[in-house]
């Protein structure tokens, strides 16, 4: 039974003083007005709950101490218990406290005017100013929840998370217009309704069970899923967020990222790369252990006997055994790159022109680059591009590497350059214009480039000289 009912019925029966007593143990604020609003009675709990001594009040028009914008309201209020005294008419309006703050009260009005020992409108009061607040931050969240679902083209959906006989239950409140596009679902169909409900029972559990985990952890949490929707909508990067309201996780936020395409792309490269691999083990393996042998022999023959032939066959088995190098980096190198990291391109240029062989060649980088990628890999795209400039420049040739813009980096020589009609076929497996190589570079490079997002083309150096420049370049 509340306060307010208590004190309703101890005034039916009983006399002002035992009325007084009830109300003074109520933990709300109990007051009677006269016909013209004016203050007769006030509780003593008008001190804890609005910092007023019962007797500043007494005599007071109560209107006076209303915020301007509820007076009205109130008014009405009064005048229809007038009307109709057997009702009683409870408002929510904000009273302003006795150090100048507002707060809100739930004020329940009775008409007893016509009481002996009231003779006047009793009200009964209670602070509701924490509710208003949770009310008020409960709309401001529902508005921003509304404008990103109404707005955003991302699959969003809300739940809400109840406790249910001691277990988690999970129901769909609302899909944004994205989910909805993206999944044929509609929230019409949804709301109210379990993951299980929705999706089956054995769909469903798997998603409540990521839900429940959200709950448990207390904190967002990211994931991959696969929940087959459409033949183009099969697999989700999903991202959960939980709601707390007064210490309890009230509702989830979800955002659903098809990502179908990327996965599905991922997994044909694992294939590829699992073919490359296969490949390259036979040629390591199954490959270079007989040439091995014929090289081991080719060496014992020109120990023993001296022969025109024997030249031509170990520069022969050389060939092949640098093919077989190539063919090698060709197949691991240009795989996806996985982790990168910021790479000092000084420091990585210094190393590979030292394992060039030139006697008189000469390095000018002109910017003090760092860009982000790969440094084994790294290291391959520009040995061999050195490699190519001793081979069609000499060993005097003069390479120069610099930035071209934000994006852009190039590695030029002062040569004889490579002719156009050919700068589209260079970056072929096989192509080569040196009786020596083995046509694998420069794919070499093109591959590493590509597996870091980044194009190569060929083109002219200022001054005639081969120049390659690598677009698309994170640097930093």
């Amino acid at each position: 039974m509340s306060d307010e009912r208590t004190i309703d019925e101890g005034v039916g029966g009983r006399d002002l003083e035992l009325y007084r007593e009830l109300i003074e143990n109520s933990n709300d604020v109990a007051a009677v007005l006269d016909r013209d609003g004016t203050v007769t009675f006030v509780s003593a709990t008008v001190e804890r709950v609005l910092g007023y001594e019962p007797d500043e009040l007494v005599g007071e028009n109560a209107i006076e101490y209303l915020h301007r914008d509820d007076r009205e309201a109130i008014t009405e209020k009064t005048e229809s218990l007038r009307a109709d005294p057997d009702e009683a008419r409870t408002v929510e309006v904000r009273f302003e406290r006795a150090d100048g703050s507002w707060c809100w009260l739930e004020s329940t009005m009775r008409n007893r005017l016509d009481h002996d020992a009231i003779e006047g409108i009793l009200v009964n009061s209670r602070d509701i100013t924490e509710r208003k607040e949770r009310e008020r931050n409960q709309r401001k969240l529902a508005e921003e929840y509304r404008a990103l679902l109404d707005t955003s083209g991302d699959a969003i959906f809300l739940l809400d998370v109840e406790s249910v006989d001691g277990d988690t239950e999970f129901r769909f409140v609302q899909l944004s217009s994205g989910y909805e596009t993206q999944t044929g679902l509609t929230t019409e169909e949804v709301k109210g309704k379990t993951p299980r409900e929705v999706f089956g029972e054995e769909r469903g559990a798997e998603l409540e069970a990521n839900y429940q985990n959200c709950v448990d952890r207390r904190k967002p949490i990211s994931y991959q899923e696969e929940l087959s929707i459409a033949e183009d909508a099969r697999f989700w990067q999903t991202n959960l967020a939980p709601v707390v309201v007064e210490g309890e996780i009230v509702r989830i936020v979800g955002i659903a990222r098809n990502v179908t395409d990327r996965v599905e792309r991922e997994r044909e490269l694992r294939r590829k790369n699992d073919r490359l691999d296969e490949f390259a083990s036979v040629v390591s393996h199954d490959v270079r252990n007989p040439l091995n042998v014929a090289q081991g022999r080719a060496a014992l023959l020109r120990a023993e006997f001296e022969s025109d032939h024997l030249e031509p066959l170990a520069r022969s088995l050389d060939r092949i055994e640098s093919i077989i190098e190539d063919t090698l980096v060709l197949a691991r190198e240009g795989a996806a790159v996985g982790d990168t990291e910021p790479v000092s391109l000084t420091d990585l240029l210094g190393c590979c022109w030292g394992v060039v062989d030139f006697e008189d060649g000469s390095l000018e980088i002109e910017d003090d680059l760092t860009v982000r990628g790969d440094p084994d890999r790294l290291r391959h795209v520009f040995e061999n591009l050195f490699h190519n400039a001793a081979e069609h420049a000499g060993e005097d040739v003069t390479v120069r590497v610099g930035r071209d813009g934000p994006r852009t980096i190039y590695v030029e020589d002062d040569g004889r350059g490579i002719p156009a009609d050919r700068r589209s076929v260079i970056f072929e497996p096989g192509e080569s214009s040196s009786a020596d190589g083995t046509g694998f570079g420069l794919s070499i490079v093109k591959r590493i480039a590509e597996a870091h997002g980044w194009t190569v083309t060929a083109t002219e150096e200022r001054t005639g000289g081969a120049r390659f420049e690598f677009r698309n370049v994170e640097i930093r």
